[in-house]
Formats: C-alpha cells, structure tokens, sequence
C-alpha cells in the first residue's frame, strides 16, 4: 500500500485554489498524455503532476530599460505613465485598441485586440504610473508591446517574482493559472524521507528533493534549468534510480523463477551452420555462445539481442532455438505482424528440416481442421519451432514442453507485457528479446535494464554498402525518369510514402496517389501495399514483388521491418523529413540484402526545418546503426525514440537521457548494491526508496518486493 505520507501527492489538483472540476480535466489533458497508460488522461490530475511538470524557460523580468533604450527583443519591463487611449473606429473590429504610455525618454503605445474598452480604461486610467511587462515587437521602425503579460501598480510589482518560469501549455490552461497551481502545491506537500546516499548527495552537492522541486518551479536565476544545475541533476536522478530499481527487482523476481538447464550435443546447431548459403561472422558467434551458455546454466536466461539493420540476428534466433531442441525443448518466436510470421518461416523452415526440426506458423488465419492439426502437433511435441503473433500465448494453445520464448521486434512490448508473457509461457522457459532497432546505450538500461545484452555489429559477408542520396522533391521528374532506366535493367525498387499524422487512412491514400501516378509510366510493373489492405492482398502483392512480376512496390511503413527481397536494389523515400532517423535506418536496410549495389534515395519538400536536415545529413553520412541511434536520441529525446507511447515504457518527467547519461549508470549500480545488502528494502533507507517507488508510481516493483 502506498504510504500515508504521500497520500497528497496523489490527491486531485481540483483541491487547490482555483482549479474547478472543468480546468482539472484540462490540465489532466496536458499533464496526464496518453503514454504508458492509454487512459491516464482520463485519470484526475493530481499534485504530482504538477510537480513534475518541469518549466522549459524563465523569463527575466529584471531587465528595466527606459523606453529610448529598448532591446530589440525579449521581455522587457518599462515604468511609464498612462497617456491617452484610443480606441479602434466603431464597427471596424480589426484595428486594434492602443493606448500610449511613456516616460522621460520617450512613448510607445501598447496594443490590444478585439478588447473592451471599460476594462482597458480600468486597467489603465489614464494619468498614473505602472509596470508594464511583455514582449517588445518592431512595427515600422517603432517599438510596441501587443498585449503585455502584466500590468501591475507599484505595491502589486512590489510581490511579483522577477524570475517568472514559463511551463508547456495546453488549450484552456493558461501560464498564469498553471504556475499559481504549480506554486501552490510545491507549498501544499509534505516533506519526504531522504532517500538518496548521504555521500553521493554530499559529493554532488545536490539539494534535498523538496527543496530541488522549489528551486525549479520558483527560480532564482535563468541557469536553473540546465541539465548540469543541482536542482536538475537531483531530480533526474530521483526518476532514473527509481527506474533502474524497479528493474532490478523484475530481473531478480525473474531469475528466481525455476529455470533449467537446456544443454544439447550441437548436432542440430552444426546442421544448421552447415546449410547456411553464408559463414558466421564473428559477431554471430560470439551471441550464439552467450545465449548458448545462458540457456544452460540452471538459472532462466534473460537476454536481449541488439541487431543493427541486416546484421543476420534470425540466424542467431534460430541457432538458440536449434539448442533447445537439442535438450528436448520446444521454441516459440514471437512477432508483431503476420507479414513477418511468413517472412521468418520462409526464411527458417528450409534450415531447421536440415537440422531435422519442424518448423511451422500459427496465426488467425489457420481456421477449422488446419487450426487443429497444428494444435495437436504442438501439444504432441511434433512441433518444435512456432512462430507467430501474440495469439502463440492465446488459450488453447498448448506447448508440450516450452523451453524458450524469442520475441522479436521487442521495443513494441513493454517490461509489463514482457512480465504477463513470461506468466503465459509458463514461469521457466528461457527468454531472448530480438530488436533490428539499434538502441542507444542508456534507453537500453532503461527499457531493458532486467536482461543481459549482447550486439550485433556489421554486416553478414558479401553484403554491400548503400549509397545513399538527398533530392528535393520537386526534382520529381528526373527521378522516376531515372527510376524508369534502371528498371529497364532489371532492377527492382521499393517507393515508401510517409504517415501523415499518425493515421493509416491520411497514409494509405498518399500512396494510392503516388501508385497511380507511377502507374502511368510503369503500367502493371507497379504494385501497392498499405496497412488498410487485407493480409491475403498484402501476400498477394508482396510475392509478385519478390517474384519479380511487379518491378516497383509503393508502400507505406508497413515495410519497415523484416521485410526481405535481396533483388530489391533501390529505396526511394518520398518526403523523407517527417520520418525519424530510426525508421529512415529501418527503411535503408530493406535494399543492400543482396549482392548487387544497392541506392536510397531521400526526397525532401523545402525548407528544411534544423532538425530535419540535421536527420537527412546523418543519413548521408553513415550506415552504422548505433550512431545513428545516439544522434535520434539527442534530437528527438527518448520518448519517441523507442515508440515509448506505444510500447508501455514510462517515458521520463525529470530526467534527460541526452543529458544526464552518467546519472543512469551510476543509478543502475546504486540499485544493484541496494539489492545486494538490504534485499528487503527494510533499512531506514530501504523504506525510504520504497517510498521513491510509490512516489514514481512503480507499484508493480513493490509488488514484486512483497512477492519476495
């Protein structure tokens, strides 16, 4: 249960002053969004929210120029007098209200429109001095003020923070009233037990967590926010070390689950490596021996499997599972869509009949008798490799002995999903999580701080570089006549159309338009494939395409992963600003699969926003997955980066994994020897953090702790 000490902390942000039941649910609009949980912004929005609403600047209200000396931007505040007021003409709305205010070195006027004019004659009578706070503007070479943020007598001045924090907003909220909300809770909580090391504290002079939370949202200067900032640094690390602890304790509640031991004579895996068309690379080998001797040891392997684009982890998947029938055990892979289903049986059916394995796949497609007969070969044991969709776990389907669980694509799965699959899979069996999105190394630790993790770096021999090129769009003409003579040649091309706010239908049709305007050039060489289609269709096309009956495949994203064609040489990326640089990556390493030189080109309709070109160079400049990794991180942050809003990963509040990296490692070890010497958590310190569980709602850890 949570402690009575934060029962505030999580009471209604409708409680304060000011916040009536109509702005709560705006404000939990902007401070709940639809992350981890999809209903959270239903949920009220409670003071720690709030709290943890960070401000993204200050402004310094304590520049005070007079009116002759004015930047010629910013906020400024002036002290001037109130001249005249002069209204717009009656029934002509769009000129505004101005008022003219001066001093001893000058006037200007300040703007107003669509205001009343009773209200502005009280707000400013004429004749008496005030502050005047807001954003200077230019109009033809003389200064004004469009609607100031302040207009304050000199006693109302007198109590104004001269440091005011500015805060993300929504519709319906305004800063005002958010930071009056803000500043009232950091008032209204109670102090919290120290939960953090003395000495770590004392070292980097960090301040308690109170104290830190009044520090940002009541500013005594502009540098407050830096991500280096004491304050900062403090409730960064607050957030990170109750992530890496609620890890710890999934992995160790894991581990303690009864494993077994799944050892085997390599028969079945030398069989496979013998029928394989390429040699293991090193890298290969080296994750194969991991996963090989994990899955021996008694106790459960729990290890992910980073693969850059093309860098040949199915081979590794199927190796493991070649090990576990060694020992008599079953596999099940695990995938998002039934399009990969197929792609991984086509790939690996061949391979594992060299190795005497049975290979098959189950998805909701198998109906009637077919649906039964592989049902009772899996039950039997006939069956000793499923691959599939989540419906492998759904009821009815019956391992007759399941030793190892792989799912791929993994970043699409949270801690939580991966815990309930475990539950499904029965608590022994092996688990090895495969990803082709190359992961930056702090989201690793924090999405998948529970598992081992071994990396697959390079290509497979033979594979060659892509050349990849930056064209604007309206260089259109030139491309598909350029397009035209290479499939002239034999050659066959992929020309993905983005998704436009994040809906199938916007998406789909972008590719409807450009399939038909390539169709007039291609005629039926041009196939079509998107989300809305049915799976039979999608097949349909996609083995055409793979046949060669079809030499340019529109599409959009649903062919950013897993999809294999190796006489697919070209990439054409249509708008290729509003992707990110992980599935721009994704995307690239659906051609350079065969032997033949492969291209990417990256169209692009200008201008270029900074980040967008800063994405496209990148592309430009290398193919390594793990750089490219690291720079998605430090310009779009770590939200996004692993599709956190989908995948049940908590998205951070406090903490800046671009920023504060260092913090993470540190937060992982303080978590392991916390584990090591109070298991319990029942040291004064161990109820402290229990206490930082709740506070960043990692019940699920807790639970664990209670589970033992």
């Amino acid at each position: 249960m949570r402690p009575e000490i934060l029962n505030r902390y999580f009471s209604s942000a409708s409680a304060l002053k000011g916040i009536g039941a109509k702005v709560e649910k705006m404000l939990a609009v902007l401070l709940r969004p639809q992350s981890a949980n999809p209903v959270a912004h239903q949920l009220p929005a409670r003071l720690v929210d709030l709290l943890f609403h960070l401000p993204s600047g200050v402004i310094d209200r304590r520049n005070r120029p007079t009116i002759s000396s004015l930047p010629q931007q910013g906020i400024v505040t002036i002290e001037a007098s109130i001249g005249r007021h002069r209204p717009p003409p009656r029934h002509n709305r769009r000129v505004p209200y101005r008022v003219d205010v001066f001093d001893e070195t000058g006037s200007l006027p300040l703007v107003f429109f669509h205001s009343h004019g009773p209200y502005l004659e009280k707000l400013l009578p004429e004749g008496e001095a005030r502050f005047i706070s807001g954003k200077i503007e230019w109009y033809g070479g003389t200064p004004q003020i469009v609607h100031p943020d302040h207009v304050l007598t000199a006693e109302q001045f007198a109590e104004m923070p001269l440091l005011e924090p500015v805060y993300p907003l929504t519709a319906g909220v305004s800063g005002k009233m958010l930071g009056k909300a803000i500043r009232q809770a950091v008032l209204e909580v109670p102090l919290l037990p120290e939960w953090q090391d003395k000495h770590w504290v004392a070292r980097h002079h960090l301040p308690p967590f109170h104290a830190a939370l009044n520090e940002l949202h009541v500013p005594e200067s502009v540098s407050v926010l830096a991500p280096d900032n004491p304050a900062r640094m403090r409730l960064a690390y607050d957030e990170l070390l109750a992530n890496q602890l609620a890890l710890a304790l999934v992995r160790r509640h894991m581990k303690r689950a009864s494993g077994r031991s799944l050892q085997g004579d390599r028969s079945r895996q030398d069989a496979i490596i013998a029928a394989l068309p390429f040699s293991l690379t090193p890298a290969q080998q080296q994750a194969v021996s991991e996963i090989v001797a994990d899955m021996a040891a008694p106790t459960r392997m729990l290890r992910l499997l980073q693969g850059d684009v093309g860098s040949g982890k199915t081979a590794v998947g199927l190796l493991a599972m070649a090990a576990a029938a060694e020992a008599g055990a079953q596999s099940a892979l695990m995938v998002p869509t039934d399009i990969l289903a197929r792609q991984h049986i086509a790939t690996i059916e061949p391979l594992a009949c060299a190795a005497g394995l049975r290979a098959e796949v189950l998805s909701g497609r198998d109906k009637g008798s077919q649906r039964e007969a592989k049902l009772a070969a899996l039950k039997s044991g006939e069956i000793d490799i499923l691959i599939g969709t989540h419906a492998l776990f759904q009821e009815g389907v019956e391992f007759n002995d399941l030793g190892l669980v792989i799912i791929d694509e993994q970043h699409r799965f949270g801690v939580h999903q991966r815990l309930a699959l475990q539950a499904k899979a029965g608590g022994a069996s092996d688990l090895l999580v495969m990803t082709a999105t190359p992961i930056p190394r702090t989201l690793a630790l924090t999405a998948y701080g529970d598992m081992d993790a071994s990396r697959l770096v390079g290509k497979p021999a033979g594979r060659q570089p892509v050349e990849t090129r930056v064209m604007p769009l309206d260089r259109l003409d030139d491309i598909v006549s350029g397009l035209a003579r290479a499939i002239s040649q034999g050659k066959r091309a992929y020309w993905v159309c983005p998704l436009v706010e994040e809906s199938d239908q916007i998406s789909s049709t972008a590719a409807e338009a450009r399939y038909e305007t390539l169709k007039q050039v291609f005629g039926d060489a041009v196939g079509l494939v998107h989300g809305r289609m049915k799976p039979a269709e999608k097949d349909a096309v996609m083995a055409a395409f793979k046949a060669g009956d079809i030499a340019v495949l529109v599409a959009t994203t649903v062919i950013e992963v897993g999809v294999d064609v190796p006489e697919a040489t070209i990439m054409v990326i249509e708008n290729a600003e509003r992707f990110g640089l992980a599935q721009l990556h994704q995307l690239r390493g659906r051609v350079g699969r065969g032997a033949g030189a492969s291209s990417c080109l990256l169209l692009y309709d200008g201008p270029l926003g900074e980040t967008a070109a800063a994405r496209l160079k990148i592309m430009r400049e290398t193919e390594d997955g793990f750089i490219i990794a690291e720079e998605d991180l430090r310009l779009r942050g770590s939200g996004e980066v692993l599709g956190t809003r989908q995948s049940g990963v908590a998205a951070f509040r406090l903490a800046s994994l671009a920023d504060h990296g260092e913090l993470l490692q540190a937060a992982r070890d303080d978590a392991r020897l916390v584990l090591e010497t109070d298991p319990g958590l029942k040291t004064s310190r161990g109820e402290a953090l229990r206490t930082l569980l709740y506070l960043f709602e990692r019940d699920d850890a807790i639970r664990l702790l209670s589970a033992g």
